[in-house]
């Protein structure tokens, strides 16, 4: 469509705006971690590569996904390729309850609280889906 940014180009000025917030919010949490003491850009620095590491490698991941979530929209729709993205979750959730068994041991309730969000969860991506964006 003209006048539109190219899958591309979308991710590129989003690539910018993550550059430009990681200073912001990478500053904030540092200073006023959710757990543990604040570190300086000094110490951060001094981590090593392996630790780093991990960071470029779910940067990537996240890129890479994105950019692929773009070039859907364009293909697919945007409908269908957001309730693709969202089925990330679903899958995550899935592992959790039944290969790594994170809830073993849990009660009725509990269980049935997750049976209700797996329903839901996957009637709310259908609905998306039929509705085509509309």
């Amino acid at each position: 469509m003209q006048g539109m940014l190219t899958p591309y180009g979308a991710f590129f000025i989003f690539s910018l705006g993550i550059l430009g917030s990681n200073f912001i919010f990478n500053t904030i949490v540092m200073k006023k971690p959710f757990i543990g003491e604040p570190v300086s850009y000094s110490q951060y620095f001094k981590g090593n590569l392996s630790t780093h590491s991990v960071g470029i490698l779910g940067g990537i991941i996240w890129g890479v996904g994105t950019v692929l979530s773009y070039i859907a929209a364009g293909k697919a729709g945007p409908a269908i390729s957001y309730a693709l993205g969202q089925g990330a979750p679903m899958i995550a959730a899935l592992w959790g309850v039944f290969i790594w068994k994170e809830f073993k041991g849990a009660s009725k309730p509990v269980n049935l609280l997750l049976t209700l969000m797996f329903i839901l969860f996957i009637a709310g991506l259908a609905m998306i889906v039929v509705s085509g964006g509309n």
